[in-house]
């Protein structure tokens, strides 16, 4: 019997066991990645690229907050291990654990970048100059960029929303090369999506999750020594 529980556990441990379990990880999060922003996604597939169309694609995106912090939760928390592989429960737990919390960052930022969208679009129309373009431009990047370092810090961490967005700011400086490489995982998705469609982007939304959680980690390691006990 222990000849046995050995072998398993030298096959367990192997590279081919690891890659196996991590794909398996990626699909399960993937599907429910899909599952969780299918209200959001399908009609968001059915409207057109209008600049009309922004409040509505703001609130066909509320879905995709929380579920884009469950992924990251069970994707940090789950170990790669064949014999105690749970993501499908470690992203529900996530989900139900972080709901609220993500709602108080997410939705508030679909309502900046809405805003900061629609005078982008409607600049004539609004009374502004064509040089406004860079500076709104720079404020929704910034604005974003502060979104991504607070959905990660919301997702792992138990702060107060107000310590969350300290943190988030904060670190867009501390750590440059993780706001440099969310910058670069941002543009790739806004590539992805206008050459292509949201449902690629959507077909690739664990694997891209797992790239914005690696790139994060830097901050991650900083937050666990810094600011927790």
């Amino acid at each position: 019997m222990s000849g046995s529980a050995q072998a398993w556990r030298q096959f367990g441990d192997g590279p081919l066991s690891r890659i196996t379990s991590r794909v398996y990880i990626l699909l399960v999060v993937e599907l429910l990645l899909l599952l969780t922003t299918l209200p959001g996604l399908l009609p968001l597939l059915l409207l057109s690229r209008d600049a009309s169309n922004l409040p509505l694609v703001a609130v066909f995106l509320v879905p995709v907050g929380p579920a884009l912090s469950a992924a990251l939760y069970a994707l940090r928390h789950q170990r790669p291990d064949l014999t105690d592989l749970r993501p499908a429960a470690m992203f529900w737990r996530g989900y139900r654990a972080n709901l609220s919390g993500v709602l108080r960052v997410w939705v508030p930022t679909l309502l900046w970048l809405t805003v900061l969208a629609v005078n982008l679009a409607y600049l004539g129309v609004v009374g502004l100059p064509d040089w406004w373009t860079v500076p709104l431009v720079l404020l929704g990047v910034g604005v974003t960029l502060c979104a991504a370092n607070a959905l990660v810090i919301t997702s792992l961490f138990d702060f107060r929303t107000r310590d969350v967005l300290r943190l988030a700011t904060h670190f867009l400086v501390r750590t440059p090369g993780v706001t440099v490489g969310n910058a670069l995982l941002l543009a790739a998705a806004t590539g992805i999506t206008a050459v292509f469609s949201e449902a690629v982007l959507a077909l690739v939304a664990s694997v891209a999750v797992l790239a914005f959680l690696r790139i994060g980690d830097p901050m991650i390691r900083l937050i666990e020594k810094e600011f927790t006990a």
